[in-house]
Order: structure tokens, then C-alpha cells, then sequence
């Protein structure tokens, strides 16, 4: 088999940032400069840990397209397209196609169905699929026919106050959940290990695990000990800026691996 690398498919911050889609937060000026400043901080950080970055330009008339997960996800197979939950959102849809059509053949979720990546954890060839304002049924219903072909399983989830369900819960690894399970139905979670954030840092469920390194928020010290504490590498990094536009860690990558063939 020809090697595999670890591609993160990233956005630059769209000039227009201070104006998007506010769901479970007030909002705040944004500082642009800072906001690429900290996005700039995160691509970096993910190139230390031997990722290759693919960073697409910015898009000035798309307030919310740095967050490229929500438009995708990207299993071995094949990615798939999703019809963003907020009208606002959808022309990210077809940027993301064009940007993955050079590493994966696309399949499309379409209306009424609607779907963003921030809603759907994948844990090995299962896909944990938060019900919430920007995923429905109808989305998950044609998620589930498209992979099921390839042997995933999907397991609808419960979920509310807050955006999205990786807002609340996100895998570390070793069969363990970082969670605030208040936000979401965690029985649908059978098996797992559970570390709770601190109950001060209700928003601190959401981590990215890449090739053994926790990379987390300096915005949730208690958390951060608390993972410390447990054993994991953690790397600390500041995105306080983007967290103002209701930004997570993972929002803001897509992350798969390629073999270097074209779909």
C-alpha cells in the first residue's frame, strides 16, 4: 500500500467573521488581525504534529467559512456534502465539494435534509449523530443510507443548549469521552469512559485528539488539568478570539488521511 498522509483541509478567517451566525452566545467585537493570529497558531500547531495543511483562501462574503467541518465529513471511502442547517451557510456546501473532490469521490445529503459536521462524532465506523437546530432527521436518515454501504452504523443522539453536539462531547481516545453530558442524551454512549469538564466550564467538551496529542483550549483551565491529570498529552492553545464567533477545535479542520491517488 502506498504511504498515507494526514491531511487537514483548513479556511483562512473570512474578513467578514464579525458578522456570523450567533446561536447560544452573545456577541462580542471581533479583532480580526487576533482572529488569524490564533487560526494562523492552529495550523501551525497541527503542522508540528506532522499534519499537512491544506489551507484554502479566505472567503470574504462567507462570514462562517473558516469552519470547513460543518460542510463535510471525510471517511476513507468517500466524503460527503452536506446542506449547512442556516440558509446563510449553504454556498460553503459547494466550495468544500470542489476543495475534497481532489482527495475523495462526494456523495451529497440535499433538502429538506440538513446536516453540519459539528453535529456528527465518528468513532470508528460509528457515527454519532447529534439531533440539534442545524441537523435533522431527514439529513441523518440520508447520511445513514449513503454509509451504511460501507459498513458504518449511525446512532441519532439527543441533544440541546448547544450548537453542536461535539459543543458538548468529543472523543479522546483509548475509549474515552470529554464531556458535558447536561447537553446531550449520553446513554445513546454505551461502552465509554467518562472525564466530565469542570462544571465552570460548561463550553470545555470540545478537544481534538491528533496522533496522540489532546490539542485544548487555554480557555478551560480546569478542564485542561483535569485531562492532565489523567494521563493525556495536552497541548494548550489560545483561540479566545475565534471562540467569540462560537468557534471549537474541531470546526475548524477537516482531518483524514491520503494515500497521494486522485478519487
Amino acid at each position: 500500500m502506498p504511504p498515507r498522509t494526514l491531511i487537514a483541509l483548513t479556511r483562512a478567517v473570512s474578513p467578514s467573521i464579525a458578522n456570523c451566525e450567533l446561536s447560544f452566545i452573545d456577541r462580542q467585537p471581533i479583532d480580526f488581525s487576533l482572529a488569524c493570529r490564533q487560526h494562523h497558531d492552529y495550523e501551525q500547531l497541527l503542522t508540528s504534529l506532522d499534519v499537512e495543511v491544506v489551507s484554502l483562501p479566505p472567503e470574504p462574503n462567507l462570514p462562517d467559512s473558516m469552519f470547513v467541518e460543518d460542510a463535510a465529513i471525510v471517511l476513507d471511502e468517500l466524503a460527503i456534502i452536506f446542506p449547512l442547517g442556516v440558509e446563510s451557510r449553504r454556498r460553503e456546501a459547494e466550495l468544500m465539494a470542489k476543495a475534497i473532490a481532489r482527495f475523495r469521490g462526494v456523495e451529497f445529503v440535499t433538502l429538506p435534509g440538513v446536516v453540519e459536521g459539528g453535529d456528527l462524532l465518528r468513532i470508528g465506523r460509528t457515527i454519532y449523530a447529534g439531533l440539534s437546530a442545524r441537523t435533522n432527521r431527514d439529513g441523518v436518515r440520508q447520511l445513514r443510507a449513503i454509509v451504511s454501504r460501507f459498513g458504518y452504523e449511525v446512532i441519532c443522539v439527543s441533544m440541546t443548549g448547544c450548537l453542536h453536539l461535539k459543543t458538548a462531547v468529543t472523543s479522546l481516545g483509548n475509549n474515552t469521552l470529554l464531556a458535558n453530558r447536561e447537553w446531550f442524551d449520553a446513554s445513546a454512549f454505551s461502552g465509554y469512559r467518562w472525564i466530565d469538564v469542570d462544571r465552570a466550564e460548561p463550553h470545555g467538551g470540545n478537544s481534538l485528539l491528533v496522533n496522540g496529542s489532546v490539542i485544548y483550549p487555554t480557555s478551560f483551565p480546569r478542564t485542561l488539568r483535569r485531562l492532565e491529570a489523567d494521563g493525556f498529552r495536552v497541548l494548550p492553545i489560545d483561540i479566545s478570539e475565534l471562540q467569540k464567533a462560537e468557534a471549537g477545535l474541531t470546526c475548524s479542520s477537516l482531518i483524514f488521511e491520503w494515500d497521494g491517488t486522485s478519487p
